[in-house]
């Protein structure tokens, strides 16, 4: 069975231009002298070994979580929050001070007569 490589790749339909493109991947691989490095490739074509770029050593792939990078700054920021929370809770020792706002009356107090 034989598969073009137009039908193996997952393709961008929603390209501005009209064109179909390839989608991209975010791959880690780690060198044994230099550390971690990325490297963007089209899905489905990372092999195990890629060269490193900085000593050109052969460097493994390495498997790691997924990058969140389609939630918004503020709700990134709350996860990184609720996780450090978890581990280290801030402690409060009084309560913050604040404004208060005075209670407004009801509205049907406003038409009753007054003396």
């Amino acid at each position: 069975m034989c598969m073009c490589a137009a039908s193996y790749f997952k393709v961008d339909q929603r390209a501005s231009t009209g064109a179909r493109r390839l989608l991209m991947a975010t791959y880690e691989y780690l060198c044994s002298r230099c550390g971690s490095f990325d490297v963007k490739l089209a899905i489905g074509t990372a092999p195990t070994v890629h060269g490193c770029p900085v000593c050109a050593a052969p460097a493994r792939r390495v498997y790691s979580s997924p990058g969140l990078t389609l939630s918004s700054p503020t709700v990134s920021a709350l996860r990184e929050r609720e996780e450090q929370s978890r581990e280290a809770p801030a402690l409060v020792s009084e309560v913050p001070p604040g404004r208060r706002v005075p209670p407004r009356p009801h509205p049907a107090l406003s038409r009753l007569p007054r003396p």
